[in-house]
């Protein structure tokens, strides 16, 4: 058994590629450890994982948990803080065997890093499809980059969302970027898209989804059909891994 045991918790998580690449960089790099994903239907099954995996070094957050993981976290990274959600989260032992948990967050500069290549001098403004975990970490980057952004959602009331019947024509003529944060569209559902005005896309318009699998969600389909420069999750899925085993790497 390897010394050291990684994982993604989420759910459902059976469509994530993150045991792949690391199990695969482990190989190459001939690294003791292992990497495997827990399907966790609630989030309060957390704990019982740390009996069922013992070496458990440090673990991936997907959806649904990047914002309710804060409350059973011990420390926070100040990016992490900043953004209000973690993806990251390294496990140490304390005192008398106490497991102690520092959450990071590592999507931030996965989508900037896979985004910035795309940018053209008219992307000034992005309109930000979803108030989850990712969309917190989407939000973060685009102040980074000094893009001005806004949250659209079903759920009204938080920061200055719109609601989705408020994304008219105009609203997309005035935010060139438009990023889908949401898991519409994900695999099985690959037929899903969210509910925007796709003929007032563009050839000026970049649209990116977080989504990677399938490779061209249904949002990126529509949009490419509108000339519009297409980016799906893939590279910063990568990104963020190799953040995040930097952060593994040191604790």
């Amino acid at each position: 058994m390897a010394t050291k045991e990684y994982a993604l918790i989420g759910h459902p998580v059976a469509h994530s590629m993150s045991a792949h690449f690391f199990n695969e960089k482990f190989r190459i790099e001939k690294i003791d450890a292992h990497y495997t994903l827990i399907d966790l239907p609630e989030l309060k099954g957390l704990r019982k994982q740390f009996i069922l995996h013992p070496f458990l070094a440090g673990f991936n957050v997907t959806s649904p948990y990047k914002v309710s993981i804060l409350e059973t976290l011990n420390e926070l990274d100040e990016e992490a803080r900043y953004v209000g959600a973690v993806n990251t989260v390294t496990v140490r032992r304390g005192w008398f065997g106490r497991r102690i948990l520092k959450g990071y967050n590592t999507d931030v500069e996965g989508f900037m890093q896979s985004i910035e290549p795309l940018l053209k001098p008219h992307h000034k403004k992005a309109l930000i499809i979803g108030t989850g975990g990712g969309a917190m970490a989407v939000e973060r980057a685009c102040k980074k980059m000094a893009i001005d952004c806004r949250m659209a959602s079903r759920r009204i009331g938080y920061k200055d969302t719109i609601g989705y019947d408020r994304i008219t024509p105009e609203v997309i003529d005035e935010y060139k970027i438009i990023v889908n944060a949401t898991p519409v569209g994900m695999s099985p559902h690959v037929l899903a898209a969210p509910p925007i005005p796709y003929e007032a896309l563009t050839p000026d318009h970049l649209c990116y989804d977080l989504i990677y699998s399938p490779e061209e969600t249904r949002f990126l389909h529509l949009a490419k059909e509108r000339g519009a420069t297409i980016k799906n999750g893939l590279d910063m899925l990568l990104i963020q891994a190799n953040e995040a085993w930097k952060i593994w790497e040191q604790a």
